[in-house]
């Protein structure tokens, strides 16, 4: 409609306008234009009809999609609403349920938490163990196995605890076994890569064996490898260990500290090393040592050549006596001629007529003969065992001078400085205790025996006298 006014207020306007300017034209010119504009303005205005009809119908058209739309909205939002509902009363339901839950999650939390903090705890003792176990060396991915299992920082599943389960069980097998690898690998003791028939006690002790020697392996922490410790073990217990990796004895060594002991056994000095610690003082001590040594062996075997089984002699001797066989005692003495009772009783046969007091002082006359060969070298083996402590004592004072110059160059700050004369003044009063006791109580037991030999000596002479006297006088 607005378009039609406005065509109809156009027209006007310019019919109004024509005749402003020209009141010359001519009629008929103006009624053709107004024809011509009346025809434009009806097309126009059908058009505009034409065109507010379709606009109409298509308003129409939009109303009621519109209201459908509306409607179709109406619907939906009801079964929202509805739905709404329904997801509103499972809400509470849910929290219900959440709320009565809440508790059993707290304890599945705490459980989750003690079961990851108890594995770790495992995992971590189990890697411990294992760092120090003898088999890591033999299997090296035991190692890192462990060493997974100690890191994992979420809950552990159940391949976890089984791996954690399985590396447990195997230690423990392993340790309480003993075991005889034929070729095991480790580091000799000229540094180098070998490989030998390794023998494991367990973790506590292991040995290796290969055709040039026999020794003890100690097992480090850090590399996880094997080394042979750097002084080899003794001959009998070198034999001992052969024996026993072949079948041949049911008993062996073992180091219950995990190789402690055998890392002392390495630092302990031999003999001659500690000898030459203890400087020149030591050598004196030894030789005094050796001296005595020779002399009580050759005490002795002396002492014991010149005893013999003297009631069984006497009682022989006597029986002859009384029957006045001289000759054949003095035979039976010659036959014991190495013993001395023998000899000083066969020295009493030849004089065997003469008075009492004659025969005692030939008898007494012959122990006194016998006494310097049985008492040889006793006074000489006292000296020397008031020698060896004494010298002990020298080592001790020059030790203990040594010492106190090392201080007074370097001062008190590097033991090792004053180790030298220290080790010299202990070694030296060890060495001359340790000859001095031996030599004492060897003397003091060839004393005894000597002093035993002469009463011997003394009575069986007496014994001799009194048979003969007493033979002279049952005669007369």
């Amino acid at each position: 409609m607005r378009r039609i006014l406005f065509v109809v207020v156009l027209i006007f306007v310019l019919a109004a306008g024509a005749h402003a300017q020209d009141m010359r034209v001519s009629t008929r010119e103006a009624a053709r234009k107004r024809a011509a504009l009346a025809e434009k303005a009806a097309a126009e205005l059908a058009a505009a009809r034409h065109e507010a009809a379709l606009s109409r119908k298509k308003i129409f058209a939009d109303r009621r999609a519109l209201t459908n739309a509306v409607e179709a909205l109406r619907r939906r939002k009801q079964a929202l609403e509805k739905r709404n509902q329904t997801l509103n009363a499972q809400l509470a339901e849910l929290k219900a349920q959440q709320d009565s839950l809440r508790p059993q999650l707290s304890q599945a939390r705490e459980a989750h938490r003690d079961l990851q903090g108890f594995f770790r705890s495992a995992a971590q003792d189990l890697l411990k163990l294992v760092s120090q176990s003898y088999q890591t060396a033999l299997e090296p991915g035991r190692y890192e196995s462990a060493r997974q299992l100690a890191d994992q920082n979420t809950l552990p599943s159940m391949d976890h605890i089984r791996r954690l389960e399985q590396l447990l069980a195997g230690e423990i097998a392993h340790s309480g076994e003993v075991r005889l690898v034929k070729n095991g690998p480790f580091i000799s003791r000229d540094g180098r890569q070998s490989r030998a028939e390794l023998l494991l006690l367990g973790n506590f002790t292991a040995f290796y064996r290969n055709p040039s020697e026999t020794g003890f392996l100690l097992f480090s922490d850090k590399s996880h490898r094997f080394f042979a410790l750097s002084r080899l073990p003794e001959k009998r217990w070198r034999k001992k260990v052969q024996a026993y990796m072949d079948g041949r004895s049911e008993d062996v060594l073992i180091d219950i500290s995990r190789g402690a002991a055998l890392r002392q056994y390495t630092q302990r000095p031999r003999l001659v090393e500690q000898l030459r610690r203890g400087g020149p003082i030591v050598w004196p001590i030894v030789l005094i040592g050796i001296l005595a040594l020779a002399i009580i062996i050759e005490r002795f075997v002396n002492l014991q050549r010149k005893s013999l089984n003297s009631d069984s002699f006497m009682a022989h001797l006597l029986e002859l006596t009384s029957e006045g066989r001289w000759e054949d005692g003095r035979r039976l003495c010659e036959r014991y001629r190495a013993k001395a009772l023998p000899r000083v009783l066969n020295a009493g046969l030849e004089f065997h007529d003469a008075s009492r007091e004659d025969l005692e002082n030939v008898l007494q006359e012959a122990i006194l003969n016998e006494i310097p060969s049985i008492e040889r070298f006793l006074s000489t083996l006292g000296m020397l065992a008031a020698i060896a402590p004494l010298l002990g004592l020298l080592g001790t004072v020059t030790g203990m001078i040594n010492t106190f110059q090392a201080i007074t160059f370097f001062g008190t700050g590097n033991p090792r400085v004053m180790s030298g004369g220290i080790s010299e003044a202990l070694i030296t009063t060890m060495l001359g205790l340790a000859v001095a006791i031996p030599i004492m109580l060897a003397h003091s037991l060839l004393s005894r025996k000597v002093e035993k030999l002469i009463g011997e000596m003394e009575a069986r002479a007496v014994a001799f006298v009194n048979q003969v006297s007493g033979g002279r006088r049952n005669t007369a």
